[in-house]
């Protein structure tokens, strides 16, 4: 077995020559961030269609639980980069694999321009994984300790770069706007091709060890069954990632058919928008109050039914006017609707 060693650089000597077994693991893994996938996915559904809170899926621990699953996906990418183009760059194979996810990710563009024609997937996951594929060459031979700072710096940008300029839609797919675009899915170049320049550095680390041929042993004496699954899964992303969100919709709306999910009530669903659309300019209090006071003007002049039918326009009508007026003025004071 050839000796490799990294040298003062941080290249690694022998990428070329060495011929690595093929890392069952690695499918596996992607198997298991598939499922996660779908997990997440089949929340979103649910919260589409009325079972649960709508912005579960976006808040909280689910939220972490996104990034937590994009970021897998990102970093596996790196590392598989790596893997396949070991001997040098391999132009044939890189570009059939990029033009498939390439095209993916239009289909998906279309297909959401369609359907959520106000949070379209105009730059997610698949967008990201192809961009990402791209920029990643430039690293396969770089120190690795450039290719560290350059991901330590993809983290920090959006925190210190953020500009107007990025906010005009050409330049969303960069991930410096000030005002963060809708999407249903929104992968941005920064900070996310951080995990992808990561699993660049540790692919590189691994091929340099014995760790490639430990790992397709044990991956090839085993016959356990979900292990299988796993990586069979693996082998097919892309196919799977295609085909999974259209067929758990389909059985959400489905069971929706035979069991509605509950009607959501107007009351609440008009405090929590107006909250959303108050909170960024004003406090948690004042919106609270608010939005509050509000309610229970629409409701006592009797226009809050027709403001649910879209039967009022909130940015003429005088009366609307007057309730938000007095409203504000109401909730700086502190004081009741009613007097």
């Amino acid at each position: 077995m050839t000796t490799t060693v990294i040298d003062g650089n941080g290249t690694v000597d022998g990428e070329q020559t060495r011929r690595l077994p093929r890392i069952p693991l690695i499918d596996q893994l992607r198997g298991v961030a598939l499922i996660a996938m779908a997990i997440y996915h089949f929340t979103w559904d649910l919260g589409f269609f009325g079972y649960i809170e709508p912005e579960t899926a976006t808040t909280g621990g689910w939220r972490i639980f996104a990034r937590v699953i994009a970021g897998s996906f990102l970093f596996l990418v790196g590392f598989s980069l790596v893997l396949g183009q070991r001997k040098g760059f391999q132009a044939r194979p890189f570009f059939t694999r990029l033009a498939k996810i390439g095209g993916a990710a239009l289909l998906i563009t279309i297909a959401t321009w369609f359907a959520f024609r106000e949070t379209f997937i105009f730059f997610g996951i698949l967008h990201a994984i192809a961009a990402a594929s791209v920029i990643g060459l430039v690293f396969l031979r770089l120190p690795i300790a450039v290719t560290l700072l350059a991901a330590a710096a993809a983290v920090a940008a959006p925190l210190y770069l953020r500009s107007p300029l990025f906010d005009h839609p050409a330049l969303w797919w960069v991930g410096l706007s000030v005002n963060i675009p809708r999407s249903n899915d929104y992968v941005p170049l920064l900070p996310w091709i951080a995990p992808v320049l990561l699993g660049i550095v540790l692919a590189r680390l691994f091929v340099a060890s014995a760790l490639p041929e430990r790992l397709a042993g044990l991956g090839g004496r085993t016959n356990v069954r979900w292990k299988t699954l796993l990586e069979a899964a693996g082998r097919h992303s892309l196919a799977i990632y295609l085909i999974h969100q259209p067929v758990l919709i389909a059985l959400v709306y489905a069971f929706s058919l035979v069991m509605p999910a509950p009607a959501p009530d107007p009351a609440v669903g008009y405090i929590k928008s107006c909250m959303r659309a108050c909170e960024p300019e004003r406090g948690a209090g004042f919106c609270q109050s608010f939005c509050s006071c509000t309610l229970t003007g629409l409701q006592e002049q009797n226009l809050f039914a027709d403001l649910n039918r879209g039967a009022i326009d909130v940015t003429t009508d005088e009366r609307i006017a007057a309730i938000s007026s007095q409203c504000t003025a109401k909730a700086e004071t502190g004081t009741d609707l009613k007097e």
